[in-house]
């Protein structure tokens, strides 16, 4: 043991692949599942019947320790307020010991308990990295989002973990601001970021509204068709412009009994335009692009390009999503070797199955049960990591082979909607299909 602490010394395997390593090389922990904010985009709003609120015990965190010599990061938050856990400070202060040099620690925190003394225990004990949610610049658009918190607290905590560098002499402690984009504060993202940067923020994560309430829906500022999907439309779309053919008129005259030769050439544009995409491997949901807010989304991209501008003139560091889901998707929690492990302990595979909700990401409910592949409490951490299951799960996940039904014209299907997810259209046991973290549209500190 006396060598594992005085190392801190790089062990990871470089040669191999994150997802395939010997231990995780990110470690999401959630300290606690209780939260001091009754924020409306948390799932702790929907939690469907999901587990009881609990802390992380220090019984449990000790059971990871084996794990933190080999940690790239270690996130400490999971849906809970992660300052509600006495213990967060020997947390931070024990993995310290044990992790690389390279490896950070950080934590996302609603900020209103992070006051002078806070914030100086924290710094103190090895925090690297802290992200405090911001979600409006007017008080009022603030606190309409974050029910019970004010633009006031924010500014207060970033004032006191700016005292806690200087006076912990941590001018490497990186601060930032989390934005959750939805239509009511789309407009004042750009304002928001300068007046982070202003009061000391070093990096912002902007991520879209993930609506775990049907109610949320008209909130969402992102698409659900692929940029794939998006651009083979718009391609055809112009093609048929050019040779006077509105396809946008498809529906209409799908069913019409009696029809005009230039009626039919639009059917069958759309018909060549459909066999196209199948050749291509992208899938197209024709309602959905037929129906698209084009105004909307060249709105977000407006306010992203004025967020980038604003980005380069204060040198924050900034991490945008994507507007459209991306077609070429990736898992990067898994691609990265992350496991996420709830504060009673059980470890699951990526920020999607961490917690029991009901999300409505593709317009349409699809329950989510966590997926769990054991407990710290009745086995070794590591050896969870390396079990037949979780890592045959993994190798599947990084096929990527998966329907996207964000796209398809079939969803919602059974497959998807049922409680008991069992396996999708392809046969997959991995509810990958209908995950847009893999698409670039939802993000978080990582």
């Amino acid at each position: 043991m006396s060598g594992l602490l005085s190392a801190q010394s790089d062990v990871t395997e470089p040669s191999i692949a994150p997802a395939f390593r010997e231990y995780p090389s990110k470690l999401f922990v959630e300290t606690t599942s209780r939260c001091n904010l009754n924020c409306v985009m948390c799932p702790k709003q929907n939690r469907s019947g999901g587990n009881a609120d609990g802390d992380l015990e220090p019984d449990t965190f000790a059971a990871l320790k084996e794990i933190f010599p080999h940690l790239d990061a270690l996130v400490l938050n999971g849906i809970g307020e992660p300052l509600l856990n006495p213990h967060l400070e020997i947390y931070i202060a024990t993995a310290k010991k044990l992790m690389p040099d390279h490896g950070w620690i950080g934590f996302q925190s609603n900020g209103l308990l992070l006051n002078n003394l806070r914030a100086t225990t924290l710094v103190a004990a090895g925090l690297d990295k802290i992200c405090l949610s911001m979600d409006g610049v007017t008080p009022s658009t603030f606190s309409s989002i974050r029910a019970g918190g004010y633009l006031h607290d924010l500014e207060r905590a970033l004032s006191a973990i700016s005292a806690a560098k200087d006076l912990c002499s941590r001018p490497d402690l990186q601060v930032g601001v989390e934005y959750v984009v939805m239509r009511d504060n789309l407009e004042e993202l750009p304002a928001a970021l300068s007046w982070a940067a202003e009061r000391g923020a070093t990096f912002a994560i902007v991520s879209h509204l993930h609506p775990y309430n049907e109610q949320h829906l008209g909130q969402c500022a992102y698409d659900t068709c692929s940029d794939e999907a998006h651009s083979l439309y718009h391609a055809w779309n112009s093609k048929a412009e050019l040779a006077g053919v509105k396809i946008a008129r498809n529906f209409e005259l799908l069913w019409k009994y009696r029809r005009s030769p230039e009626e039919n050439r639009v059917l069958n544009f759309v018909e060549i335009m459909k066999s196209d995409a199948r050749n291509r491997g992208i899938p197209l949901d024709l309602k959905r692009l037929f129906a698209m807010d084009y105004a909307r989304i060249e709105a977000v991209d407006n306010v992203f390009g004025q967020a980038r501008d604003i980005a380069r003139q204060t040198g924050l560091h900034l991490s945008l999503p994507e507007i459209v889901p991306r077609g070429n998707r990736s898992c990067g929690f898994v691609e990265q070797g992350a496991a996420f492990i709830s504060h009673d302990g059980a470890m699951h595979p990526c920020y999607q199955l961490w917690h029991t909700c009901h999300s409505f990401a593709n317009g349409w409910q699809h329950p989510v049960q966590p997926r769990v592949f054991g407990t710290v409490a009745a086995d070794r951490a590591e050896d969870i990591w390396n079990s037949d299951s979780f890592r045959s799960y993994r190798e599947n996940v990084l096929r990527h082979n998966y329907p996207s039904c964000s796209d398809c014209n079939s969803s919602p299907c059974d497959l998807v909607r049922d409680d008991g997810f069992e396996q999708d259209c392809y046969a997959n046991t991995e509810p990958c299909g209908s995950c847009l973290w893999s698409s670039g549209v939802f993000r978080c500190l990582d």
